[in-house]
């Protein structure tokens, strides 16, 4: 039966995430996945949220399970504010609380793109906002990068060319390369952004997992920034993806039309999730629990790393983050990701295939790897497994 229904120009060309696509293949118990940014479920703290829900059911269910304002309970939106105003000031008025960060990344896309816009992004960056400013209609321009991240000079060249709607930038532990921006190199794109007035949205959802190095605050904290960027925060990083709770913090009349636009997507957030997350926060120490998975992840990051360098060729390159999710692999070479995962997945590893990140001129010989879900031990074997499918000269025999 043909398709009665037909698509918008803007739909058309879309097409799922690689990341999810992978995800519905991994049934198999002895895949080993490098793929998804999914925290351990081992480390949430499922004794503090099974107290915190039952407290706002048995306290508040009445209202925990009733409509409400879209913009967040008061509850949820003071610790919010609280948390942000460690770096920036913030007060309740300049939150929206979101169903997850990536909500948000939608909202935006929505409410300021219109089609044919620029928006200015590192290369690679995230594929879900590649998706959704797409899906908005917008003309997405790589900016140059290295090891530190966006370069100002580019970025400065790439704004006068294109005279962008906004930037859109990720300064801690990247996703996907888990690079972060020193300070030097955040004030010097700060002082372009201000210069040029050009907006920012500043994508932060890993930020609190850092396993070494200094902290840095965000590009937002800066002199000048605040009014004129957008920063995107989760709870799903560091306390439970499940519960779908993010917010975003914002100054002046976009937060307004941002909350128009979410009544549209869906009236509200969960107001069971956002109780049950307020009630956490007011009732345990998330800096300690961070602290205290912090620690685990550190030695897997290590572990990952440190087998990459002992089986990779010479002429490839990974990155060692600092914090986050993710290590970023380049094969260098005739070598394509893409091509090689249905192999990978026969040996019973999966990873990401790095050109899904990029806005445009992908490098096929790229992948993302994530490290917090397994232990140091599965991390090995999944190397090994890698070696084999890519046939790595100094690596030991699959097992």
């Amino acid at each position: 039966m043909a398709d009665r229904f037909r698509l918008a120009r803007r739909s058309q060309g879309m097409t799922s995430s690689p990341v999810r696509d992978i995800l519905k293949i991994l049934s198999r118990n002895d895949v080993i996945s490098f793929a998804g940014g999914i925290p351990d479920a081992e480390l949430i703290d499922r004794d503090a949220f099974h107290a915190a829900f039952d407290h706002v059911l048995t306290n508040n269910g009445r209202r925990a399970l009733q409509y409400s304002a879209t913009k967040g309970e008061p509850e949820l939106l003071d610790q919010i504010a609280a948390r942000l105003s460690r770096d920036l000031p913030t007060t309740p008025d300049h939150v929206q609380v979101l169903s997850g960060s990536q909500e948000g990344i939608y909202l935006v896309g929505q409410v300021l793109i219109e089609p044919g816009d620029v928006v200015l992004v590192e290369q690679p960056t995230y594929l879900a906002a590649i998706q959704a400013f797409a899906l908005a209609g917008a003309q997405l321009i790589p900016v140059k990068t290295d090891d530190h991240g966006v370069l100002p000079a580019a970025l400065e060249e790439a704004i006068e060319q294109h005279q962008p709607k906004f930037v859109y930038l990720i300064p801690t532990f990247q996703n996907p390369t888990g690079r972060t921006m020193d300070a030097a190199r955040r004030q010097a794109v700060a002082d372009v952004l201000v210069r040029t007035g050009t907006p920012l949205v500043e994508d932060d959802p890993y930020g609190e997992l850092r396993y070494s190095g200094e902290r840095v605050a965000p590009i937002a904290a800066l002199p000048g920034l605040g009014p004129q960027t957008i920063l995107l925060n989760s709870a799903s990083k560091v306390m439970a993806p499940g519960v779908r709770i993010g917010w975003l913090r914002a100054e002046g009349p976009i937060l307004r039309t941002i909350e128009i636009a979410k009544q549209a997507v869906g009236l509200q957030t969960a107001v069971t999730d956002q109780l049950a997350v307020a009630r956490y926060l007011d009732t345990n120490d998330l800096d300690d629990h961070i602290r205290r998975i912090a620690a685990v992840y550190r030695e897997r990051r290590d572990a990952m790393y440190t087998g990459l360098r002992s089986v990779l060729p010479d002429t490839a390159s990974t990155t060692n983050p600092e914090g986050g999710m993710f290590l970023w692999v380049d094969l260098r070479g005739s070598v394509d990701t893409a091509a090689n995962l249905n192999r990978a997945v026969e040996q019973g590893v999966a990873y990401v295939p790095g050109p899904a990140f990029y806005a445009s001129d992908p490098n096929p010989a790229t992948m993302r790897l994530s490290f917090v879900t397994n232990t140091p031990e599965t991390i090995a074997e999944g190397v090994r497994r890698l070696g084999a499918t890519f046939g790595w000269p100094k690596a030991a025999p699959s097992r």
